[in-house]
């Protein structure tokens, strides 16, 4: 069995990789996708998005990452993979599955499902372009409008030479609304000769059980179940040892949420590092009261000074309490 953590791009950057792989479960991650339109990007494109490729292509914690490119031009798509394989990629992904409307625009996403052809194309210039031991992977959703086209977008991956598929199993046009249609999952499985991990709405260990009984998948990809609950991955890995693993209390994440700061506050402009961590404590504010309490507080913050001065007295009252 793999756990993975998902690809969420302006979410699940190098410093968030970091901290959610330090709590245990995941096996591998993905990275943001990196542009690829008309040209071969230079090597601190690269860097920039994927800096574990100066560490082993691995988080701190040793978790291997994968480098994800999103476009549609398959030459230059296999000029870049190639690329990305000399700096160091261990597995090469192909994004299919964005549904941003910007992205989609620029014929990159979740708008190639419309075409399976154009998809084998894709998959099989990037596979005869990157060395024969690095695995190529591809994350589709199950079509954009419907998923009339779904086993045949799978097929032409696999027939590319995608050596797994990750299905997010809902369309474009559904977005992330609840459910997600597990039962495509093992339809697709059941299509193509390759390994196929589920991804969507897994909140919970619960979610993970049902999840497997109606799909029958081996492995998982999480992504906004994780983020929220960044001990999901240590429970469902748990589970799958016959264990039973608590969730995540507060004091063990709340140092988490400090780093997570302080990093944001080194590297990113002062008008903007306030966003990046109201953005995460957003969504732990599903699972975690004090997540609600502290955001609530901040909210309205746009200045880190003033998110420091919260977060020291937050701290300290936290602190008090215990």
């Amino acid at each position: 069995m793999q756990i993975a953590l998902a690809p969420m791009e302006g979410l699940v950057d190098a410093p968030l990789r970091d901290l959610l792989t330090r709590v245990g479960g995941v096996d591998w991650c993905v990275t943001e996708f990196i542009r690829v339109t008309d040209r071969l990007l230079p090597a601190k494109e690269f860097f920039r998005l994927a800096p574990e490729l100066l560490n082993g292509a691995r988080t701190a914690a040793g978790v291997p990452v994968r480098v994800q490119l999103l476009g549609s031009d398959p030459y230059c798509l296999g000029d870049n993979a190639a690329l990305a394989c000399r700096l160091g990629a261990p597995v090469v992904d192909l994004n299919f599955g964005c549904p941003a409307k910007t992205v989609n625009r620029h014929r990159g996403g979740a708008v190639l499902l419309k075409e399976p052809e154009t998809l084998h194309r894709i998959v099989s210039q990037v596979r005869a372009a990157i060395p024969k031991q690095v695995p190529l992977t591809a994350k589709m959703r199950l079509g954009y409008e419907d998923a009339s086209l779904a086993l045949d977008c799978a097929r032409a991956m696999a027939d590319g030479g995608a050596s797994e598929i990750i299905v997010h199993a809902r369309t474009k046009v559904q977005g992330y609304k609840p459910p997600a249609h597990w039962g495509w999952i093992a339809r697709i499985a059941e299509a193509v000769p390759v390994p196929v991990m589920a991804n969507g709405e897994i909140w919970s260990v619960e979610d993970y059980r049902r999840c497997i009984a109606e799909c029958g998948a081996r492995d998982v990809m999480l992504g906004r179940g994780l983020v929220s609950r960044p001990g999901l991955a240590r429970q469902i890995a748990a589970e799958i040892r016959g264990e039973v693993a608590d969730d995540m209390h507060w004091a063990e994440l709340w140092p988490l949420l400090q780093d997570f700061w302080l990093e944001a506050r080194s590297r990113i402009a002062p008008r903007h590092s306030p966003g990046r961590l109201k953005q995460w404590l957003a969504m732990l504010t599903r699972f975690y009261p004090e997540a609600e309490l502290l955001f609530g507080q901040i909210k309205r913050l746009t200045t880190p000074a003033a998110v420091d001065a919260v977060l020291a007295e937050f701290a300290s009252s936290t602190q008090r309490q215990v």
